[in-house]
């Protein structure tokens, strides 16, 4: 078994604390892990790529092949279309669907909501609602792990308990609200079938 993740998005979303959080679930569950993070001026509001593979036997690299990634779970819906040459035929979008605009010639969102859409396996979260609903506006990333997680390798339980792990320390209502967000995006992760 082994999943190939492309995580994606722009600069201060979170895409790395996605990866952080799966890769250690993934880990405690008994799976081996490589992680590769690509940083574009990521302060800046430029694009963050990591590559995150998990598998039961050895892994080859830390780099997703084009062609080859299970599923692409990004925060913002242009950088999800960025890497759609990495996603495998039967593999699956999940973006959250609000707009990061950090360039003047951004296309028009009912144009990439059309193309996110026409995808035979997507996800298409608004998940900044589903932020605020759990409390916590900034736990978008949480929103995001929870609606991918019927797609990764690990289950509910470990994911949970990571975020659990990653948050208590700092304030176990931090914990409390990104465990909220898991589950808010977990329920509304359903992708269609292929």
């Amino acid at each position: 078994m082994k999943c190939d993740v492309i995580l994606a998005g722009v600069g201060g979303q979170g895409v790395l604390s996605i990866a952080a959080i799966i890769a250690r679930a993934a880990a405690g569950a008994g799976f081996r892990v490589r992680q590769s993070e690509v940083h574009g001026m990521a302060q800046r509001g430029g694009a963050v790529l990591a590559h995150l593979r998990l598998a039961e036997g050895a892994i080859a690299g830390d780099l997703v092949p084009r062609g080859g990634a299970d599923a692409i779970i990004s925060m913002e819906p242009l950088e999800s279309l960025r890497y759609l040459s990495w996603l495998a035929p039967s593999g699956a979008v999940v973006t959250a669907m609000e707009p990061f605009i950090n360039i003047p010639n951004y296309p028009e969102i009912a144009e990439i909501r059309g193309v996110i859409q026409s995808l035979p396996r997507t996800a298409p979260i608004e998940a900044a609602a589903l932020a605020k609903e759990a409390g916590l506006a900034r736990a978008v990333n949480m929103v995001m792990v929870g609606a991918a997680s019927p797609y990764l390798p690990v289950s509910t339980d470990a994911l949970e308990n990571t975020i659990e792990e990653m948050f208590a320390a700092k304030d176990p209502k931090l914990a409390e609200a990104n465990k909220k967000a898991f589950n808010l995006g977990r329920t509304a992760g359903n992708i269609r079938p292929a």
